[in-house]
């Protein structure tokens, strides 16, 4: 995700609460946050989820839903989220 200019801080406060809140669900095994070094405001998750069961329970979490309200106002664009499997 991709916040607007002048609220980098904002949005990584916000994002800092998710992830403490996150990595303490019984599903979860990675929950990490990355800042871009080119673009200060531009982050990824890098997550990793016992099953797709426990990522659905993720996402319907309070802290989830706060955290859109938190933010709708500062990103700049959707919240883009790709789902991937390991390769090797």
């Amino acid at each position: 995700m991709k916040c607007k200019a002048g609220n980098t801080d904002e949005l990584k406060g916000y994002l800092n609460q998710l992830v403490a809140a996150s990595t303490k669900e019984e599903a979860c095994l990675q929950y990490e946050l990355y800042q871009s070094t080119d673009d200060d405001t531009r982050f990824i998750f890098h997550e990793t989820w016992a099953s797709q069961e426990g990522l659905d329970v993720h996402e319907q979490q309070p802290h989830i839903k706060i955290f859109i309200e938190q933010v709708k106002e500062i990103i700049d664009g959707t919240i883009v989220i790709y789902k991937t499997e390991k390769v090797s």
